[in-house]
């Protein structure tokens, strides 16, 4: 069994929460077989929430609450806040460049033609959007300013898209092709640059980054709040259980007249999708860090403390393995077609594939845990 290993400053739970998360998240990016996954392993067809549609949210969450855990002692003197907030714009531009980086390994095309058509919204680039926005108000806000940061960007985000007329001549609107944010996407991105699958609309685009910061905002409360020292753990839970379950309360009845969506990101979805997420890690932080138990997560605290590395790796290994020229079809999809499809059902072995490609991505983050190597960027 291996010795849980984390960084003195490091909460442990927050560590296998988010190790948990991109685990996740690499299960359901790789599939063996798109057209064989289990309904759970699946987004939404466009309104409602499945349980892949938490995944995204639950990293920005974490963001959020990370950002309490790293910067707290130095946001303290307004010295460092200068160099902090250089740090985070580097971070963020870092996170970006990540991004465009793993669309352009997958490309064979000539660069010209590559950056010309590169995406330039995507998870990443949302999250470092949301990272460096609530770095700022983090240093140099109080906790109220920030609720009513929280707040005005859930309601002027509702306000915004469900009242005002898109300048398309469209009314307001909430479908894939004609939202507001939709025609925003178009006119200062271009179609060139958007989601590729969608062409006319991307899921990470401009506007959404929003209602985005809202869910970044409320880690950061929830961050706040285990951090104090004068509450015990067991007020801290308490708080953090009713606090969740009251925004999963307003989620759902803000979702009858404005609905529960990833894509869109709506206020809805931050708020069902923040309590659920507050829930999840005061669950967390109450077995682990509270009642100490310990056993089997030092798998997830893999994952969790190398979360750049292993979201570049769960990107680019499938590329990285077919780059061996063993099968003309790619060695991923020979080594399925042959070896795992054979033997299950379609979803088995679509689940199976994806399950395997889980474990190859662990085995390196594996190593460097080992030799207590985190890389940051």
């Amino acid at each position: 069994m291996a010795e849980l290993q984390t960084q003195n400053s490091r909460l442990l739970s927050l560590d296998v929460f988010r190790g948990i998360t991109m685990a996740a998240m690499t299960l359901v990016n790789n599939p063996g077989d798109w057209g064989h996954i289990y309904a759970p392993l699946e987004h939404a067809a466009w309104n409602g929430c499945t349980p892949t549609d938490l995944i995204f949210p639950f990293f920005v969450f974490i963001v959020g609450v990370s950002t309490v855990f790293s910067m707290e002692n130095k946001a303290a003197d307004p010295v460092n806040h200068g160099k902090m907030i250089w740090g985070a714009a580097r971070r963020a531009l870092w996170l970006v460049l990540i991004s465009w980086g793993i669309q352009l390994f997958y490309h064979h095309d000539p660069l010209w033609w590559n950056i010309t058509h590169l995406r330039f919204p995507g998870v990443l680039q949302r999250i470092a959007l949301v990272f460096f926005i609530c770095s700022i108000l983090y240093i140099k806000c109080s906790q109220k300013t920030r609720d009513v940061v929280l707040a005005g960007s859930l309601v002027g985000y509702y306000m915004i898209m469900t009242f005002i007329p898109v300048p398309d001549g469209n009314p307001a609107n909430l479908n894939p092709d004609t939202n507001i944010g939709a025609w925003l996407d178009r006119t200062l991105l271009t179609t060139d640059h958007l989601w590729k699958q969608a062409v006319t609309w991307d899921p990470e685009g401009l506007l959404g980054t929003l209602p985005a910061l809202g869910t970044g905002l409320f880690g950061i409360r929830v961050g706040s709040w285990l951090k104090r020292a004068d509450k015990d753990s067991a007020a801290k839970v308490t708080w953090l259980f009713v606090y969740g379950v009251t925004a999963v309360v307003i989620g759902l009845g803000w979702d009858l007249f404005f609905p529960i969506n990833k894509a869109l990101w709506t206020s809805s979805f931050v708020l069902y999708t923040g309590g659920l997420a507050t829930i999840a890690l005061a669950l967390c932080y109450w077995l682990i860090d509270v009642q100490g138990h310990k056993k089997g997560l030092w798998f997830f605290v893999v994952f969790g403390v190398n979360a750049i590395l292993a979201y570049v790796l769960s990107g680019i290994m499938q590329g990285l393995i077919d780059l061996i020229p063993i099968a003309d079809v790619g060695n991923t999809k020979w080594l399925y077609k042959n070896l795992i499809a054979p033997h299950f059902t379609p979803y088995n072995a679509s689940l199976i594939r994806a399950i395997i490609y889980v474990a190859i991505c662990w085995l390196p983050l594996y190593y460097l845990y080992k030799k207590k190597i985190y890389i940051k960027v």
